[in-house]
């Protein structure tokens, strides 16, 4: 990875951001809440993709006990394993990334993701070189909608909330980064309609990330790179 600058930075959600994986997620759990006992339609998933998983399952299960729960979890974890093969970059991720490295800004990657399926995403986006920081689950005790996750980013990045922009795809990252004084900007690619992206808190919403790559000057971002002397 290469050295981060203590100046700006655009903290980037992974999941059905850069990486098409949110509907891959939602059959997963659909099939270990199926094989848990527990069945739980679609739709109610996908509704809730984004969030911390153990918050998820407490929400969508709130009749199990802890050892269903868990079994839940961990019937997940094995399910998308064997989906990964299906994931793949969103249109314009890596070009995104490499616009915002261009700029001279930080690239980071502000992911709740488990340790696992971080390398399985990594590898995906194949653009480590481009990346001066990374959280996982692991960082925190609880993720978005909680902005614990947002603030081991910006402090990974050495940069303030008001040089920072985050870039995702669920109301709960838009909640998060509200909490957190960071400034956000949607993409429609994880499924999540413009309104509620908007009404949580996005400045600007996009089609994916390559929309917002050929829009990158009229966004906060170019702000970003202003502050770091790079136009």
């Amino acid at each position: 990875m290469s050295a981060p600058a203590p100046t700006s930075a655009v903290l980037f959600d992974i999941d059905g951001t850069l990486v098409d994986s949110n509907y891959l997620h939602v059959h997963a759990w659909y099939q270990a809440f199926e094989e848990a006992g527990c069945g739980v339609e679609a739709w109610r998933i996908h509704r809730l993709i984004g969030m911390d998983g153990t918050t998820l399952v407490k929400t969508l299960t709130p009749d199990s006990d802890d050892a269903t729960r868990e079994q839940a979890k961990d019937l997940h974890s094995r399910y998308y394993k064997e989906l990964a093969p299906h994931l793949k970059c969103l249109p314009g991720a890596r070009g995104l990334l490499e616009a915002v490295h261009k700029l001279g800004v930080q690239v980071v990657l502000a992911t709740s993701a488990p340790e696992d399926e971080l390398a399985l995403l990594r590898d995906v986006l194949d653009s480590d070189h481009l990346v001066s920081a990374i959280t996982s689950s692991e960082d925190v005790d609880t993720a978005k909608p909680k902005p614990d996750i947002v603030n081991v980013a910006l402090e990974r990045a050495n940069v303030v909330a008001a040089h920072a922009v985050f870039v995702g795809d669920s109301v709960w990252d838009m909640e998060a980064c509200a909490r957190a004084g960071v400034d956000s900007l949607g993409v429609l690619s994880g499924g999540v309609s413009r309104d509620e992206l908007e009404t949580a808190g996005a400045q600007r919403v996009f089609e994916n990330p390559l929309e917002l790559c050929q829009h990158l000057d009229d966004t906060p971002i170019a702000a970003l790179a202003n502050i770091v002397g790079a136009r």
